[in-house]
């Protein structure tokens, strides 16, 4: 059965090649497919979940190698995806504790409007690609057409030499703010966005702008979320060692949306739930996020569990 023709998630975003360089290893480059929504899709693709990633990719060797990556991860990219003059590249430097920054060359001009299928029942979005043109509006405009049918989730996942200063950026982000339904953002993009203002009132000042839940990743503090019905969790961070950061945010996204389609919170249906969500439910989704983010983090680069590897006292479904 077509992908698109069934109940599905959808991921709209970059796709683009890391550029990997570490301080131990100078002359060591690496480049590896990458990629805020492209990883959160890899993440569901792996824990086999049904997902499509509309992204903008080059018909270059680079393109070629990062299409043959997530497709090895079951992740449906359609073919007109690949309209861009060139593939994006991040280059990525570590530093001794293993945190990555990075530098852009990025064009993201996807297809307009961006489809979104009636089958779609999770629609996912953030990053770079959703602030910067010409494509940014086409993501937040099929956010707007996917809220009759789709449960909407965020996360801005900052990329400050790409969206320049907060002020340049705030405006836009907190526009897919307002269309989400879940909006998961660090405690450092927060801290970033809003000039170090307090969390607890960004949280709440951003569940006034319409989502149901917002859930904040707090590195070795561990991840809490907070409803609009005023409901709020944390979960206890694990004792991981810690080989590097790369793409642990977009697993622990892709955990959240995982564990939205196993408890059956999908559709346009489940959001009155999401609203009114129990402290105990909530929890099921922080705990499988986190595990999931935890398995990331213990290994070398964006590399998310596999469902196998996860034991059956984890699984939501």
């Amino acid at each position: 059965m077509d992908i698109l023709s069934a109940p599905h998630i959808l991921a709209i975003g970059e796709s683009l090649v890391d550029i990997l360089h570490r301080p131990d290893r100078p002359d060591d480059v690496v480049e590896t497919p990458g990629g805020s929504p492209a990883n959160t899709a890899m993440t569901l693709g792996r824990l086999g979940r049904p997902i499509v990633l509309e992204t903008w990719l080059g018909r270059d060797e680079r393109g070629r190698t990062v299409a043959e990556h997530f497709r090895d991860s079951h992740v449906y990219i359609p073919l007109e995806s690949f309209g861009a003059t060139r593939t994006t590249t991040a280059t990525a430097t570590l530093n001794e504790r293993g945190a990555a920054t990075y530098t852009f060359d990025i064009e993201w001009a996807p297809r307009t409007p961006i489809p979104v299928s009636p089958h779609a029942q999770i629609v996912h979005a953030g990053s770079i690609s959703a602030v910067i043109q010409p494509g940014g509006p086409a993501i937040l405009d099929a956010l707007h057409r996917a809220h009759d049918q789709a449960i909407v989730t965020y996360d801005p996942n900052i990329r400050p030499d790409i969206m320049g200063s907060p002020e340049e950026s705030i405006d836009t982000i907190l526009d897919f703010v307002r269309a989400a339904d879940i909006v998961k953002v660090s405690d450092e993009d927060i801290a970033w966005l809003t000039n170090d203002a307090p969390l607890d009132e960004v949280v709440s000042d951003w569940l006034g702008l319409g989502p149901s839940l917002v859930i904040v990743t707090r590195g070795s503090k561990g991840a809490m979320a907070r409803s609009v019905s005023g409901m709020q969790c944390a979960a206890t961070p694990a004792d991981i060692p810690v080989v590097d950061t790369v793409g642990a945010g977009d697993s622990f996204t892709g955990g959240i949306i995982d564990a939205l389609w196993g408890l059956g919170l999908v559709g346009a249906d489940a959001r009155e739930a999401l609203r009114t969500l129990d402290e105990a439910t909530a929890m099921k989704i922080l705990t499988r996020a986190s595990r999931i983010s935890d398995i990331t983090v213990s290994r070398a680069g964006a590399n998310p569990p596999w469902l196998s590897e996860l034991s059956e006292s984890e699984l939501n479904d």
